[in-house]
């Protein structure tokens, strides 16, 4: 069964005010200026840009969504940062979304949300995107604005001045993950993956230094395996093998995974390694080194249908060339919506017509409602029943209210759900699961009167490989 998604993002609700501990129009001062990096505006602008310019690496084709970069002290990891600041200098970002961890404070469960103004360096105010930043804080409990988190913290200071020289005009969304357990980064995926859909030109930034304290040569070698398991882009595989060696691969792997995966999510197809290096060759002092990586994952320009939601009236579709155009998936997810709101508000179901043919032919159909990045309801018909504007209407109707998993929606939580259409095309037999496309295929299995079902989704979601994909669905 061949899928194709048709998803858009729709949150309204009350706003929560930023609680700035500098006032409203204030900014916290920077802590390691001076230690960390240069004091004077002067010369840390003239460093880092010398760094960004000295950058001689062709630029990947295709879209940038997120980049990894170090965050030593800027003469011992600014060289190799600029490769990733100079890769978001050309794509010029409007919002750039921070996300480190905390090295010296622990708040368990929680991502820590800064909550200032703004980022006050050398270099000037980095100003916060504070309507973005009270999306993410909405999303979910786990999510919460904790100053200090942000004090003395490098894996967030470092980063500001190369994002100040890199992309002066754009504001700035900062988060920390305190605790960088699988269930914290994966939550983390999954919110930057929703609340980013809708967003135009930006970029979102992991930060995190490699191995530490190890010899030159034991950096280099222990990096070179954590390097081949970021160039698989599989979030999952390198917290598992992280979690083996201690979180010893890199400091900051729940921010590397939460980034990876997100920008997975919201259609990166590849990963450029763009430098490695550590403190032995940036310093000269090679017995006890850091090491250092840049790294960019992109949406290739050969994958053009798996772009990410740009904040257009209508989402993506995946797995291949376009089902629908922009406007039949605009009338599709309006329909779903303006039923939704009919059947809770008034009870009765909505008459809905349509002139375009392709929305009258027979198809089956999934509806998923997400509630702050979490599932709300979903049910569908894998076998078409009817039209497909009709099977839109009625799968709505059955995601909201009749979904056993959950109490049925409330009129006041219509316009906090988020809506997600899967159009099916008709089920064909396979003889062997290599024949299956992650992120294309949906699977259903059948063995006597049990079975499975995931949609294509899934697979890129979670970044399965096709045996965890089967293990996960035959189990």
């Amino acid at each position: 069964m061949a899928d194709k998604m048709l998803k858009k993002i729709i949150v309204f609700a009350a706003f929560l005010a930023l609680m700035s501990a500098s006032g409203d129009s204030g900014a916290k001062n920077a802590d390691l200026a001076g230690s960390w990096y240069s004091s004077s505006e002067e010369d840390l602008r003239r460093e880092i840009e010398n760094y960004m310019d000295m950058n001689y690496a062709a630029s990947p084709g295709g879209e940038v969504i997120g980049v990894l970069a170090p965050h030593a002290g800027i003469r011992f990891s600014g060289s190799v940062a600029a490769y990733a600041y100079d890769l978001v200098r050309k794509n010029a970002p409007r919002t750039v979304v921070l996300v480190g961890f905390t090295h010296h404070r622990h708040y368990p469960g929680k991502v820590a949300v800064f909550t200032d103004a703004g980022f006050a360096t050398p270099l000037g105010k980095a100003v916060i995107d504070v309507p973005l930043t009270e999306r993410f804080l909405r999303y979910a409990p786990e999510i919460e604005g904790i100053p200090d988190a942000f004090s003395s913290e490098n894996s967030i200071e470092l980063q500001i001045p190369f994002i100040q020289a890199a992309a002066p005009d754009a504001k700035l969304v900062i988060l920390a993950i305190s605790d960088q357990t699988a269930g914290t980064w994966r939550l983390l995926a999954d919110i930057l993956a929703e609340t980013m859909r809708a967003e135009k030109e930006y970029v979102i930034i992991a930060s995190s230094d490699m191995s530490h304290y190890l010899s030159y040569e034991e950096a280099n070698e222990k990096d070179r395996g954590t390097i081949e398991l970021i160039k698989k882009m599989a979030p999952e595989e390198l917290y598992d093998t992280s979690q083996r060696n201690d979180h010893k691969l890199c400091c900051g792997y729940g921010a590397v995974c939460a980034v990876m995966s997100a920008s997975k999510k919201l259609g990166a197809d590849k990963v450029e390694i763009l430098k490695y290096a550590n403190s032995g060759d940036t310093s000269g002092m090679r017995d006890s080194v850091v090491g250092y990586l840049s790294a960019a994952f992109i949406r290739s320009d050969e994958h053009p249908a798996e772009a990410r939601n740009n904040g257009q009236a209508e989402g993506p579709v995946k797995g291949g060339k376009d089902m629908f155009n922009a406007g039949q998936r605009k009338e599709l997810l309006k329909i779903a919506r303006d039923t939704i709101r009919r059947k809770l508000e008034e009870g009765t179901r909505l008459e809905v017509s349509t002139e375009d043919e392709e929305l009258k032919q027979d198809m089956g159909v999934f509806v998923t409602l997400h509630k702050k990045g979490r599932l709300r309801g979903c049910i569908g018909t894998m076998v078409a029943r009817g039209p497909l504007y009709l099977a839109v209407r009625d799968m709505a109707i059955a995601s909201a209210t009749e979904d056993p998993r959950f109490p049925a929606m409330s009129k006041e939580e219509i316009d906090e759900v988020d809506i997600e259409i899967s159009a099916l095309t008709p089920m064909r037999q396979i003889k062997d699961p290599a024949e299956i496309k992650l992120g294309k295929h949906g699977v259903m299995v059948i063995q006597g009167m049990r079975r499975g079902v995931y949609l294509p989704q899934v697979a890129t979601d979670t970044g399965w490989t096709l045996e965890e994909f089967m293990n996960s669905l035959c189990t």
